[in-house]
């Protein structure tokens, strides 16, 4: 069973590598860019291989404790797992996966992204990337540039955190013999994103957000 204890949520850990030394808008560009470039063209499972591969790289010139690489590439596994039976029941054994390799290998980049930049960091350069759509005459559309960059920063940091809930909830299915109940996975995950959701939002209106 996977604890949020013993995983670090999407938290900041400092070392002095090229990584953590990337300005954060660059890091954002490179895992847009990759998250693309996979879905594209990893089409079979050893392209899978060599993107997922490409990830641990990067995990490792950002010179972050084995510990927390394992954690962080085992953390996806339960989601993976089911996303794999369901490829595999729709498909073929191959295209599943490819499938859980291609997922794999952006979520870690995902993680990469969070682990080496802060969050205050992270939302300034969201901020400054969006700062001509506050300026005439992009002004106009109204687009809320301080509410986009904090949508982002939070989404990417409650993506670990998501996959933990659904890890919990596949232990207790398992734990309760209703393995193949949908309604028992479903149910509860939808439950607890909604609570965090709920939290998440209160603890932004307390600090005046979005007034």
């Amino acid at each position: 069973m996977i604890r949020p204890s013993s995983i670090p949520l999407g938290v900041y850990v400092p070392r002095r590598s090229p990584v953590h030394a990337l300005p954060p808008t660059v890091k954002l560009v490179v895992l847009v860019g990759f998250v693309v470039l996979t879905s594209l063209a990893v089409t079979t499972w050893p392209r899978g291989l060599v993107a997922l591969g490409a990830v641990v790289v990067g995990f490792a010139v950002a010179r972050l404790p084995v510990r927390v690489v394992v954690r962080q590439l085992v953390a996806w596994w339960p989601v993976l797992v089911t996303v794999g039976v369901l490829s595999w029941w729709r498909g073929d054994a191959a295209e599943a996966v490819t499938t859980v390799l291609t997922l794999w290998a952006s979520a870690a980049a995902a993680s990469l992204l969070t682990l080496t930049t802060r969050v205050e960091e992270m939302m300034d350069s969201l901020d400054a990337a969006l700062a001509p759509l506050s300026r005439p005459p992009l002004a106009r559309l109204g687009v809320p540039v301080e509410t986009v960059s904090l949508a982002l920063s939070l989404t990417l940091r409650l993506i670990p955190r998501q996959v933990v809930t659904v890890s919990e909830v596949l232990d207790a299915r398992k734990a309760r013999g209703a393995e193949r109940s949908v309604r028992a996975l479903a149910v509860p995950v939808v439950v607890q994103t909604v609570t965090t959701a709920r939290r998440v939002a209160d603890a932004l209106a307390a600090r005046g957000v979005g007034d």
